[in-house]
């Protein structure tokens, strides 16, 4: 029988209250399915491969389609799936409330909103309106029930405004807001990692992985490890390498580095 929402979202808070887990992002169902098939707990989507995957750039994709293929993955699925939600595709913090909602309605067990503006003179929205959008998206999953899991980005490291005081001082007002899980993407050493995850305890902190292992983060506090991008990435790197080769040298040498076609099909047939 398959596993409900419900059942997926508490499987998922459950993965938070102790220890340390990889969430990786799979950029379509496809690699949803097998992600799960390889044992992974629980699964995140990316913003940035799901948009290359539709043909878009990064933070580019518009709300309706990155809904359907919220629904798609977490139908697909018996794993929980977060939802890279970006900025919650609105500016105001009733435009989030809204968006959250239908969010929601996906099946997904957690989300994301981060407080990136997309704009480069001001990076980050202002640190009032940053936690009014959190504290909407936190009433959005109240009334829909309070299961799913809200992750609270802080994203001054990657966009340019990389100062750690401001950083936490957004995280923790956050968590007041409502967060469940706090996230600054971008953090790289050790001692800002730890740092983080001391100030922000008992509160769970999700890193992207910055090259160190999982034993070692797990050792620092971390609750849960994303790689965003990094599979997607991967995946088209090698495409290129086998295409470009083709091009330039017409050999097709890379082609015999992919899966074999039968275990793809023994996958995707349950077998």
């Amino acid at each position: 029988m398959s596993a409900t929402a419900f059942e997926k979202r508490l499987t998922f808070r459950k993965l938070h209250q102790e220890g340390c887990f990889l969430m990786p992002n799979p950029w379509d169902v496809g690699s949803a399915i097998a992600l799960e098939r390889l044992g992974f707990s629980a699964v995140a989507s990316t913003s940035s491969g799901m948009a290359w995957s539709l043909g878009h750039a990064d933070n580019r994709t518009p709300l309706a389609e990155v809904l359907s293929h919220l629904s798609a993955m977490a139908a697909a699925v018996e794993i929980p799936v977060n939802a890279d939600f970006e900025n919650g595709f609105a500016i105001d913090p009733e435009g989030v409330a809204f968006n959250v909602a239908r969010a929601v309605e996906t099946g997904v067990a957690g989300l994301s909103i981060e407080d990136s503006s997309d704009d480069a003179e001001r990076p980050l929205y202002d640190f009032g309106l940053a936690v009014e959008r959190i504290a909407a998206a936190r009433a959005a999953i109240d009334a829909a029930g309070g299961e799913v899991v809200l992750t609270a980005r802080s994203e001054g490291f990657v966009a340019g405004r990389p100062d750690l005081e401001e950083t936490l001082r957004r995280l923790h007002a956050f968590a007041g807001a409502g967060a469940d899980c706090l996230f600054a993407p971008g953090l790289r050493d050790e001692a800002s990692i730890s740092e983080v995850v001391r100030s922000l305890a008992p509160r769970p902190v999700n890193v992207l992985t910055p090259g160190l292992p999982v034993e070692k983060l797990a050792a620092l506090g971390v609750r849960r490890i994303s790689v965003g991008g990094g599979l997607a990435r991967a995946a088209w790197g090698e495409f290129y390498r086998a295409a470009r080769e083709m091009r330039d040298q017409g050999t097709f040498s890379a082609l015999s580095r992919g899966a074999k076609g039968g275990e793809l099909n023994a996958l995707f047939s349950g077998g």
